[in-house]
């Protein structure tokens, strides 16, 4: 697109997104097939339509705090004062034009996604935490979440703070029954996006949301901030909260008008380039765009953080859901690009993930985050692409703790148990690497099972179940079906819509399906002349191996392991 054709577009121009469509027909990277195919796979069944649940299960680690392993201070240069609301009718125009040309592969945000699968629905306030009063939150006299380092300092606004905690109780409001709680949720969230509104800093015709204090991370260089700040990530986040509380039918019409003003306001950041202040936006020496979570204080620099800018990526589908803006359209299509673009430099395989492109840390509080964020972005797109990164990073490092009540499943015969060099619960510890301390061959008569509190990869082996209870507790036993797995159905993932998985030719494959007890409790062999397609609804870790849960024809509700298919043409 060129610089003239940019101009062209307008933000009141609307574009009509068909539902469920992923990607642009031609030139996308997105397709289900690597290439072209002399014999194409016959489609053995017909697609039907997906169970949008989101199964339980599925890890929700806590939100992660965007100023852990940092130092926060006092504001060391004069911070704006608070304003009043704005005029809305004296507002400026939104620039009608991208900041710059930025590579684009169709990624298209899908309409009418279940309501479960839209952006923080995952994420409620709960009732206990509708005022919150711990080490580093605490309401202020205005019902404002504030941040402090510790008991007894001063606290803060912190915009990502105050954000989050009102789409949560955004996200609660909507399924609460109790009148007096749902109403408290409301005043909540309403009282975040009145803070945010108030504090404001109008610029470059843009609306910013400032830190007002110091801030320096210990270990990542260049993260080191005078107040007033700005974070890509609060910018995307506050286009959520705007926009889901002006949907709500508890807000005034004037409210609705001024949320809506805030939401445009903060989507106008998005759309200035890195050549003035503030910034968030840039575009890598490859053509890459980038919502820099921590910008770095000359243009073109950062920490380029990736849960930052996903999460800064729900504001973008959330505005286009709410006004079909064309730029918000291209800039959700670039983002979407960048995050496939630059996918193997966050992966780190066999292993935890890493936290931003510029420092390369394995950080394990932020990988169960990426698997989730990557999962959404399946979903918000429709892209097989990323639903296939959500699956690589779980079976890189899955989410290691197990319920009360796993069980690890053993055949009869020999086996060999590790102690390796852990903390006290079995979680890895970088000094002491996972390094092994001992081993011994057991051997069982006949099949038995033992409990199991861990199920994680050992640094530089496979995945194992730590036994946490009886004769070998401590120990720890290779994952291995059917000799030696963990029982049930572990780490469900949401197919939506649709995925597909090929069998090969001539080649016999065993189906399963599952049994209340989690145990398989019946198989069909199949064995297809020419690879055959079908469609799954669900993936997960089903008694110690990844499987696919098929969703039409005559093999609907029946297992596959995913490494007797290929899925998604790979």
């Amino acid at each position: 697109m060129t610089d003239t054709d940019q101009s062209a577009l307008n933000r009141r121009r609307f574009m009509h997104l068909a539902g469920g469509a992923a990607v642009a027909a031609t030139g996308s990277v997105v397709a289900l097939s690597a290439g072209p195919q002399t014999n194409p796979p016959v489609e053995l069944l017909e697609s039907a339509p997906v169970a949008v649940d989101v199964p339980t299960g599925t890890p929700l680690p806590p939100l992660p705090e965007q100023l852990e392993g940092g130092s926060v201070a006092p504001p060391s240069r004069h911070v704006p004062d608070p304003r009043d609301a704005p005029d809305v009718e004296a507002l400026e125009e939104l620039p009608d034009s991208l900041p710059f040309t930025f590579n684009q592969n169709g990624y298209r945000a899908v309409a009418d996604l279940p309501e479960a699968m839209k952006p923080w629905r995952d994420r409620p306030t709960r009732w206990e935490n509708v005022t919150p009063n711990t080490k580093n939150t605490y309401l202020d006299a205005d019902g404002v979440i504030q941040y402090r380092p510790d008991f007894g300092q001063p606290g803060y606004d912190q915009p990502v703070t105050q954000i989050q905690f009102g789409l949560g109780c955004i996200t609660s409001y909507r399924t609460e029954l109790d009148p007096a709680r749902k109403e408290l949720f409301l005043t909540r969230a309403k009282a975040q996006a009145g803070r945010l509104i108030e504090t404001r800093v109008e610029a470059r015709g843009a609306w910013y949301f400032p830190y007002p204090f110091d801030f320096t991370h210990t270990t990542h260089s260049g993260v080191d901030y005078q107040a007033p700040w700005y974070s890509g990530m609060a910018q995307g986040e506050a286009i959520s909260l705007f926009i889901q509380l002006a949907e709500l039918d508890g807000v005034t019409e004037e409210e609705r008008a001024l949320y809506l003003t805030a939401a445009d306001g903060a989507f106008a950041s998005l759309l200035l380039a890195d050549d003035g202040t503030p910034w968030v936006v840039n575009r890598n020496s490859a053509g890459y765009l980038w919502i820099q979570e921590y910008p770095g204080n000359t243009p073109g620099t950062g920490d380029y953080t990736y849960n930052g800018m996903i999460f800064a990526m729900f504001g973008l589908w959330d505005y286009i859901q709410a006004t079909g803006n064309e730029l918000a359209v291209a800039l959700f299509d670039g983002a979407c690009t960048t995050m496939d673009r630059y996918f193997p430099l966050l992966r780190n395989q066999r292993w935890i993930s890493y936290y931003c492109q510029t420092h390369r840390i394995p950080t394990v509080s932020y990988h169960q985050h990426h698997i989730n964020l990557f999962r959404q972005l399946h979903w918000q797109t429709g892209s097989p692409r990323f639903a296939r990164m959500t699956d690589q990073l779980t079976d890189d490092y899955p989410w290691v703790s197990l319920a009360t009540g796993a069980n690890i499943a053993f055949a009869a015969g020999s086996h060999t148990l590790y102690k390796f060099d852990t903390d006290a619960d079995g979680d890895y510890v970088p000094s002491k690497n996972d390094k092994e301390l001992a081993r011994k061959t057991v051997t069982f008569s006949r099949a038995t099972q033992a409990p199991a509190n861990r199920r994680r990869r050992i640094k530089d082996r496979g995945i194992y179940y730590r036994i946490n209870a009886g004769t070998y507790a401590g120990w720890w036993i290779g994952e291995n079906f059917p000799k030696a797995y963990l029982v049930g159905e572990y780490l469900p993932t949401t197919c939506y819509p649709a995925r597909r998985l090929t069998f090969p030719a001539n080649t016999e494959v065993t189906c399963y399906k599952v049994g209340t007890n989690g145990r398989f409790s019946s198989s069909r062999i199949v064995k297809f002349a020419n690879r055959s397609n079908a469609p799954f609804d669900r993936r997960s870790i089903v008694n110690g191996r990844p499987m696919c849960r098929i969703s039409a024809g005559f093999l609907t509700g029946y297992w596959v392991w995913a490494g007797s298919v290929t899925t998604d043409g790979y």
